[in-house]
């Protein structure tokens, strides 16, 4: 959404510096060189406003909003891409309570029910197989 409201903005929210910097730059750039100086507004005000909407050509409406549409599109892309790299690893989470845990515990601490119960009984087994050699 923060890409709608100016192309890069989704990139810096997602750190991704580089990109951020190409979507401002692509962005300023095309509304320096498309947009007609009358369509700039000198003050602010609602019939300013519409002023220069009226005067802001039809290439140049399409141009800026196929920039942000772009920029939407690659910050979705990238932000989902970083979600599945930070997944939660196999084992790392309570087979229980499915929160997540540390790997080196052998209980969850949300729920207290034991972790890996078929290794603890396959070590017991080795255990008991090798005192009765």
């Amino acid at each position: 959404m923060l890409a709608f409201l100016y192309p890069g903005l989704g990139h810096v929210y997602l750190r991704e510096w580089l990109r951020a910097l190409v979507w401002f730059f692509l962005n300023v750039t095309s509304f320096t060189l498309l947009m007609p100086a009358d369509a700039v507004p000198e003050t602010f005000g609602w019939s300013e406003l519409v002023a220069a909407a009226e005067n802001v050509t039809p290439e140049a409406a399409l141009a800026l909003a196929a920039i942000t549409v772009f920029s939407m599109i690659d910050a979705y892309w990238m932000a989902k891409r970083q979600n599945t790299e930070t997944e939660v690893e196999e084992g790392t989470t309570c087979p229980n309570c499915g929160r997540d845990v540390d790997s080196d515990l052998e209980f969850c601490h949300w729920c207290t029910e034991r972790l890996n119960p078929e290794s603890d009984e396959a070590e017991e087994t080795a255990d008991d197989s090798g005192a009765n050699a």
